[in-house]
């Protein structure tokens, strides 16, 4: 409890910088645990008063429906304002186009759309649920994490950030992406959605599914992925650590029904949280490279 109480601080203490320090944040909100305890910390730092600024989702069109269901109950229950971008609306403007393949994937036509909406809404501070256990390009980011007028991000020239002194101080166009639990585990994100009974998508129980095994990954059937003729279908039961794009995110085998039991398999897993994500498997730097130009 100690623990959760020391990073709970600060990351309050961080949702208030980017409140102060920036004219127009936004909140990043996928519905999955990472972005939902963001939520449980901005109440808490802006209490009684509402979060104030918005929540930001960009739908792919290919996102779980269970995920949306959430994301729309939370919304209403808070009383928040919710900001969609849709993946779609850019494929039809032109500006993105599908992928095609055994392996398509829409996650990263996310950056275009996101752009798209920093740059309609004038956000100049993007609020991410990012930690830096989850893979090695996460672990460069700073708190403060600079982007260029053109939404990239460049690891080399990261600002130092001594004695909890964040610098929020940007150039015309530029926006900063901003990480309040940069320092927490995925542990950690477990334990505090069980200390503030945190309602979570029914995705990361364990349920039946049909899935297929792919490159050892179980990948959930639907009408987004692509299977091939000996993808062979077995319904068991399954459940998800991370939630994205139904197109690149994998299942893990599971019977964890209760959140305590989620615990214990994560605390003594072997399995990295983001080895279940499709997309981060297509080179060694695959989630760097998506960074750069302007990912989440």
């Amino acid at each position: 409890m100690d623990v959760l109480n020391h990073l709970e601080e600060e990351s309050i203490y961080i949702l208030r910088e980017v409140a102060g320090q920036f004219d127009n944040p936004c909140l990043l909100f996928s519905g999955g645990k990472d972005s939902i305890t963001l939520v449980r910390l901005a109440e808490k730092a802006f209490a009684p008063s509402k979060i104030p600024f918005p929540l930001v989702h960009v739908d792919t069109g290919h996102n779980f429906p269970e995920t949306l269901q959430f994301r729309d109950d939370l919304v209403a229950e808070l009383d928040a304002k919710l900001i969609v971008g849709h993946v779609q609306d850019d494929i039809d403007a032109g500006l993105s186009q599908d992928e095609t393949g055994r392996y398509a994937s829409r996650n990263a036509l996310q950056t275009t759309t996101l752009l798209n909406l920093i740059e309609k809404h004038k956000f100049d501070a993007c609020i991410g649920g990012a930690r830096r256990d989850e893979e090695k390009a996460r672990a460069k980011e700073r708190i403060f994490s600079v982007r260029d007028d053109f939404g990239q991000w460049n690891e080399k020239l990261q600002r130092p950030e001594l004695f909890d002194m964040l610098n929020g101080k940007i150039h015309s166009g530029e926006n900063v992406r901003t990480f309040p639990i940069s320092n927490w585990t995925e542990l950690d994100v477990w334990n505090y959605i069980q200390r503030e009974q945190l309602q979570i998508p029914s995705l990361y129980y364990a349920h039946k599914r049909d899935v297929f095994n792919r490159d050892g990954l179980w990948i959930p059937v639907s009408d987004y992925v692509k299977m091939g003729e000996n993808d062979e279908v077995v319904s068991t039961n399954v459940r998800f650590r991370t939630v994205g794009d139904m197109t690149c995110t994998a299942a893990v085998l599971s019977e964890a029904f209760e959140l305590e039991n989620i615990i214990k398999e994560i605390g003594s897993s072997t399995f990295s949280e983001r080895g279940a994500r499709i997309d981060d498997k297509r080179s060694e730097g695959a989630m760097e490279e998506r960074k750069k130009v302007g990912y989440f």
